[in-house]
């Protein structure tokens, strides 16, 4: 059952009416005196206790709203919903994607992400968790030969990864790059499609990197994931070179 949260300190007066219903917010859920599921104060309670107009406490709410932070029901009030970050992935995807070197960092963010987070399943996967990223290794097998498939279920492997971790900060955190994560994913995936005998590495490597957690050995684990970044980037580099050497092959042809 909800119950309606009364303000218990005023905001201050130098913040506009967004960052005061947003200051109100981080406030009481950090004092642990707002929790999802509760309602807030109806908008002309709310206005009057943070000194703002009822129009701009309902284009902060529904910012907010947008965001998934809280939930706007027509008829019962404004409800704090439990925090979900993937409300945030088309956002951080327009604005990260414009921004130079992006991808690459990006990158960087979610091997630190993924490094830490096996090591952690490694000690905190339940059986659930092993028979997923089972069940996502049986996908990459079934996809090998679609790079679109089968990018979709490497990806999907690694974000099984994550959630084996059971650490919500680093889901939250991954899932909130996720969108630009699998498109970067998907475009290298395209890119080392042309490589020898890239499919049965990108088999062999998943497999290996499933057992090593079966183990509950995090050393091999974050040693394999670490290796199979490393490989993939090489993998890509390769590809790019014979893919420049064929452009430069073609152009004397074509001259010849």
């Amino acid at each position: 059952m909800t119950r309606p949260i009364r303000i218990v300190q005023q905001a201050d007066a130098n913040e506009d009416g967004y960052e005061r219903v947003l200051s109100f917010l981080r406030d009481q859920l950090v004092s642990g005196r707002l929790k999802t599921g509760d309602r807030l104060l109806p908008e002309r309670d709310l206005a009057s206790a943070l000194g703002v107009s009822r129009p701009v406490i309902r284009e902060a709410l529904t910012a907010l709203s947008t965001l998934g932070a809280v939930e706007i029901r027509r008829g019962y009030g404004t409800v704090v919903r439990e925090p979900n970050f993937t409300a945030l992935a088309d956002y951080f995807s327009l604005v990260l994607a414009q921004q130079a070197g992006a991808v690459d960092d990006v990158m960087q963010a979610r091997i630190a992400i993924e490094r830490q987070a096996i090591r952690l399943a490694c000690s905190r996967a339940l059986a659930p968790d092993l028979e997923r990223l089972s069940q996502a290794l049986q996908a990459i097998k079934a996809t090998i030969d679609d790079p679109v498939r089968g990018g979709e279920a490497d990806f999907h492997f690694h974000t099984m990864i994550v959630e084996a971790a059971h650490s919500p900060a680093l889901s939250s955190v991954y899932a909130a790059v996720a969108k630009l994560l699998q498109q970067s994913h998907l475009s290298r995936r395209q890119v080392i499609a042309s490589v020898p005998q890239v499919d049965a590495y990108l088999i062999d490597h998943h497999e290996a990197i499933l057992l090593a957690i079966g183990r509950r050995n995090p050393a091999e684990a974050d040693a394999l994931l670490a290796e199979h970044f490393e490989i993939g980037a090489n993998l890509r580099e390769d590809a790019a070179a014979a893919d420049a050497q064929r452009r430069g092959t073609k152009r004397s042809t074509q001259r010849a």
